[in-house]
């Protein structure tokens, strides 16, 4: 098998893109073998500076690096403070964008929107986990990527590792999708099990925060903006219908009564919040997000707190239903690793 060398960027090492370098550190010879791939990470940025290298950067000093509170600009010799990642991405010769930087809604998308857009304008593949980019601008990116022949995935942007996007936009082609039901969204879930255990709301802020799992802005979570964004994304890309983030119907659990989830699961019913998209009789879609109990026979009503899921109701494919157990990152970062080889490898 003659091996191909892979030329990456690498926007964004928190806790996706260092799990990604971990990943690519310990994955590299099993690709090469089963593959034929030589993942080489030949530049990286973060917000603080960037390094590269043609050659290929050290992963393992890299995630060094960002663990001991360092900056990428910080790498020996080839490593830049005060240098953006846009300006990495603007000049650097490289194959495929791994864009993994924070979402940012309230800044347009950026830094992530703008990387992705010259990436695509310069003819480099994009995958990105980032949901920011493809709820605010997807018809722009797509249209983008088949206009300079390259390919966009963001597998990782709906519920972590779960490939829910693979799911819908291959598997179910050729059928009418009805409804579709969502968990997307793991941190909710987990406080509201914590409420109905009889955890106080703020002990169970707590233990969320502790585990990482809860957005260093939570009305990104508890407010159901994460589910929403979602939501929209798979209405845009499995169901062909333009949703903004603005078109869903939003309710987070931020209000819920503690004393209902409780009583909810004294009855064997699981509180979650629930992303909805249903078709109406014009062809359109209904989009909600709201929580709503769940009892023990609903297809997603038996899942745990690190746990989520999906539901397709078709017309020919019956209903399927899909879950995942999350208990790190680690899955959603490597949704990044999915979507190379399957650019690389289709």
């Amino acid at each position: 098998m003659r091996e191909r060398t892979i030329r990456i960027v690498l926007v964004g090492l928190g806790n996706l893109g260092r799990r990604f370098v971990l990943l690519l550190s310990k994955k590299g010879s099993t690709l090469r073998a089963s593959y034929g791939l030589d993942l080489r990470v030949v530049g990286a940025a973060d917000s603080r500076g960037i390094a590269e290298n043609a050659s290929g950067l050290d992963l393992e000093n890299l995630v060094r690096i960002k663990e001991a509170g360092g900056s990428v600009g910080d790498y020996p010799k080839v490593g830049k403070r005060g240098i953006s990642a846009l300006s990495l991405v603007a000049k650097l010769e490289a194959d495929i964008l791994c864009e993994a930087s924070p979402v940012h809604l309230d800044t347009g998308g950026e830094p992530g929107i703008s990387c992705i857009r010259t990436a695509l304008s310069r003819g480099m593949h994009v995958v990105t986990p980032n949901k920011g980019p493809i709820v605010l601008a997807y018809r722009e990116l797509t249209q983008l990527a088949a206009k300079h022949g390259v390919c966009l995935r963001f597998g990782g942007t709906v519920a972590g590792g779960l490939p829910v996007l693979y799911l819908g936009m291959r598997d179910l082609r050729g059928a009418t999708i009805d409804c579709i039901q969502a968990i997307p969204n793991l941190v909710t879930g987990l406080i509201l099990d914590l409420l109905g255990e009889g955890i106080t709301w703020e002990d169970a802020l707590t233990r969320a925060r502790t585990e990482g799992v809860l957005e260093a802005e939570e009305s990104w979570d508890i407010d159901g903006w994460d589910a929403a964004a979602k939501l929209a994304i798979l209405a845009n890309s499995v169901l062909g219908f333009p949703a903004r983030l603005e078109d869903v119907k939003r309710k987070g659990i931020r209000e819920i009564d503690p004393n209902l989830v409780r009583q909810e699961a004294e009855h064997g019913r699981k509180m979650r919040l629930l992303a909805v998209a249903t078709r109406t009789e014009k062809g359109t879609y209904t989009l909600v997000v709201e929580p709503r109990a769940l009892p023990a026979k609903h297809p997603l009503g038996r899942l745990g707190g690190k746990e989520m899921g999906i539901v397709y109701h078709t017309d020919i494919y019956g209903t399927i239903t899909a879950i995942i157990e999350e208990a790190t990152p680690m899955p959603s970062a490597a949704t990044m690793l999915r979507d190379i080889l399957d650019i690389t490898i289709s």
